[in-house]
């Protein structure tokens, strides 16, 4: 499989796990608060960029360098839940999908930040 492929699907998936994820915090969110409510049309826009980067800007630098920030939050949300005291995460029954969308996140953020990076690499030497 070509890596520009694999970069494609990899940020998709990103982008349905970061979907979920932000679903669920807003659900677990205080009502009234921002997460519970503004905060997600501003993750409307950032899923969005995130998404024509990946879809229209697919082969060229920009989309490299959009998939490549994607990735870096799609790998940091895993490390803001499991250390950070503000988000710390405390497992409990019934939050299996939770855990599991945290531990998907940093696997393919981190898959997509090494073929972003491969990719700017390929493209700054012009092949």
């Amino acid at each position: 499989m070509k890596r520009i492929t694999m970069l494609i699907l990899t940020s998709l998936l990103s982008i349905l796990l970061l979907s979920f994820h932000l679903t669920q915090d807003a659900l677990r969110a205080e009502p009234g608060t921002r997460a519970a409510s503004t905060g997600n049309l501003t993750v409307i826009v950032i899923l969005l960029a995130y998404l024509c980067g990946t879809v229209l800007l697919a082969n060229r630098r920009s989309g490299y360098v959009i998939m490549l920030i994607g990735g870096l939050f799609a790998a940091g949300m895993p490390v803001l839940h499991f250390t950070a005291p503000r988000f710390g995460l405390v497992a409990r029954p019934g939050q299996g999908f939770f855990v599991w969308t945290m531990i998907a996140l940093g696997v393919l953020g981190l898959f997509s930040v090494i073929l972003s990076v491969g990719e700017l690499w390929r493209y700054k030497r012009g092949e």
